[in-house]
């Protein structure tokens, strides 16, 4: 046989090179998957880098839960119109005795005439009446969407004092209404915030 032909290891040299071609093909291939494997590794990894932390997105879009009571208070009293008290507490009351009533004292602290809009309160079983130093009293009124709420449109001059006649109904709202209650009188006017006036209950039958 011609040495031309076959290769020294005996193999002819026609299988020796496909042989070479297949595994420099293959090399080529396992380069190219390595490649591919290895950029999707790397984008995948920007991508997590680039999301946000869920931690951290949590605690800002989430409020923390209040533990203040749900039970309305009033503000306290700092804004134009003063009032001695803003939180009165009628302790025991019995439906069997029928209504309460309390009067809240309030003044108008600046320098300029306060107009007083108009007066509401927080449930349908209290009523509340406006009484000027002057003796006047107004027609009460009471929960908004209840009853109609007119304007008062009345001014308090400088220092001027009025009161505030509150009245509770414990039998208003028959035997669901047992037990703490708390509702407020809303004074709105034309100097500032609403002057708030709170009081509180414990109802018995």
């Amino acid at each position: 046989m011609d040495k031309s032909a076959t290769s020294e290891s005996g193999i002819p040299a026609s299988n020796s090179a496909k042989r070479s071609a297949a595994g420099a093909q293959l090399i080529k291939r396992t380069k190219i998957i390595v490649g591919v494997c290895a950029g999707i590794l790397v984008l995948g990894g920007m991508v997590i880098a680039a999301m946000p932390d869920p931690g951290a997105s949590r605690s800002a879009t989430v409020a923390p839960r209040s533990t203040a009571s749900a039970s309305p208070v009033a503000r306290a009293s700092s804004g134009p119109l003063r009032a001695s008290e803003t939180n009165f507490n009628f302790g025991s009351i019995s439906m069997a005795a029928g209504k309460v009533t309390h009067r809240y004292r309030f003044r108008n602290a600046s320098t300029a005439p306060i107009v007083l809009d108009k007066m509401y309160t927080s449930c349908m079983c209290t009523t509340a009446a406006l009484v000027k130093s002057s003796g006047r009293k107004f027609p009460p009124v009471g929960m908004p969407g209840h009853t109609p709420i007119p304007a008062l449109n009345e001014t308090l001059q400088p220092d001027e004092e009025a009161m505030v006649e509150v009245v509770f109904d414990p039998a208003a709202h028959g035997p669901a209404g047992i037990g703490p209650i708390d509702r407020v009188v809303t004074i709105e006017h034309n100097a500032g915030r609403p002057l708030e006036l709170a009081f509180a209950a414990n109802v018995t039958p």
